[in-house]
């Protein structure tokens, strides 16, 4: 048999064993001993790509550790071309603690706030509900009064940051 050939039953047995939810290293172990051949595991994942059983990369990464439950099932795993989120995003959040601050609020709406007033917003929560300001006098280089200035900033060390241009990027939900 010439290299990069591939006999249409050994694809067959490729395709085969894809969708059973089988490992490309599997794939090519399975498919030597049943027609005693020597294909790399290198081999089969070129070979699945040239017939379209292409799993996303993350899907066949390693880090799923053996004897412990995946995500997806193995006949879900084994179905090309689905789109799911990665792995990380179906973890659980970690739950942030908030910080309060002892400041009563103005609750100025955003055209009534004067140039010195603190731009700390409050509300808008739920829809429609309406976003207003504490308004209380800022403090000299801040948008926030001196409460809500320390409560924005993470420690004294990276309050030394400066404010740069911001870029965002566009892009289209597929």
């Amino acid at each position: 048999m010439e290299p990069g050939h591939w006999p249409s039953e050994h694809s067959d047995a490729l395709r085969d064993y894809f969708l059973k939810g089988m490992s490309y290293a599997e794939i090519g172990r399975q498919i030597n001993a049943r027609f005693g051949t020597a294909y790399t595991r290198s081999a089969v994942v070129g070979r699945a790509k040239r017939l379209g059983l292409v799993l996303p990369e993350w899907m066949t990464s390693p880090s799923i550790v053996p004897g412990e439950p995946s995500l997806l099932s193995p006949r879900r795993a084994a179905l090309p071309n689905l789109n799911l989120p990665p792995k990380s995003a179906m973890k659980p959040a970690a739950r942030v603690k908030l910080r309060c601050v002892g400041v009563q609020p103005r609750l100025i709406q955003l055209v009534e706030l004067e140039p010195a007033d603190c731009r700390y917003p409050y509300g808008g929560d739920k829809d429609g509900e309406e976003i207003t300001f504490c308004g209380h006098p800022r403090q000299p280089g801040s948008s926030y009064c001196t409460p809500h200035a320390r409560l924005t900033r993470r420690s004294e060390a990276g309050s030394a940051r400066v404010a740069g241009p911001v870029v965002l990027k566009l892009v289209s939900a597929a």
